[in-house]
């Protein structure tokens, strides 16, 4: 495994989280991370993701695990089709219940052509994966008539701890100050990007709590 030239870390705001990336950026993105949160249960996410030159996803592979239960997807786009491989072990469910939650859905997608059209993967609860449209669609350099212009997309958001897979409808508009305005169905935020188009602060979910080191 090759050390990556660069380590991101973010403070989760709106639970006792965090989320370390380390990413290799020049040529579209390679990145290894980890992401640790107790709601709605105590829950461990290591994932590995890498999109093409042009940002678009290849693949991500993510693992969750907390006590009584593992799970893992594996998400793969290839000729505009996407192909999900899950594993399960434990009972998720009995763990949510217990803890007064509801269930979860099973990790994946039963039909992955719900998928079709997106081209971005959103992890839930993860500032690193917002940077992947921002950088697909450019918004990180807009300048003139491409500050302001929506982008709608649809995208294959990974819930967690369940790392069920759904179809999700975002907007993404870059502001005139340098920042990007993400919306979802029912949820907004304006977005602090540095140049490189990482997230410094998603209010209200995280803020990064250091720079970007040689």
């Amino acid at each position: 495994m090759s050390p990556l030239p660069q380590s991101l870390f973010w403070e989760r705001k709106d639970t006792v989280g965090a989320e370390n990336a380390l990413v290799d950026s020049s040529s579209g993105l390679y990145a290894r991370g980890v992401a640790l949160a107790v709601d709605p249960i105590p829950y461990t996410c290591r994932y590995e993701l890498r999109t093409d030159a042009e940002w678009v996803t290849g693949y991500l592979d993510v693992v969750a695990e907390g006590a009584g239960w593992a799970r893992s997807v594996r998400l793969e786009l290839a000729a505009g089709r996407w192909r999900a491989t899950t594993k399960e072990q434990g009972d998720l469910n009995a763990v949510l219940s217990s803890a007064g939650h509801a269930g979860a859905g099973f990790p994946g997608i039963e039909d992955p052509d719900r998928l079709f059209g997106a081209f971005d993967v959103d992890l839930g609860g993860s500032p690193l994966t917002n940077t992947l449209p921002v950088r697909r669609l450019g918004l990180h350099q807009a300048r003139g008539d491409e500050v302001g212009m929506a982008h709608r997309l649809n995208v294959a958001w990974v819930l967690l701890p369940s790392l069920e897979v759904v179809p999700a409808d975002q907007i993404y508009t870059a502001l005139p100050d340098g920042r990007v305005r993400y919306a979802g169905e029912t949820f907004s935020a304006d977005l602090t990007i540095d140049d490189d188009g990482f997230v410094i602060d998603y209010p209200g979910l995280a803020v990064r709590a250091n720079g970007k080191p040689g």
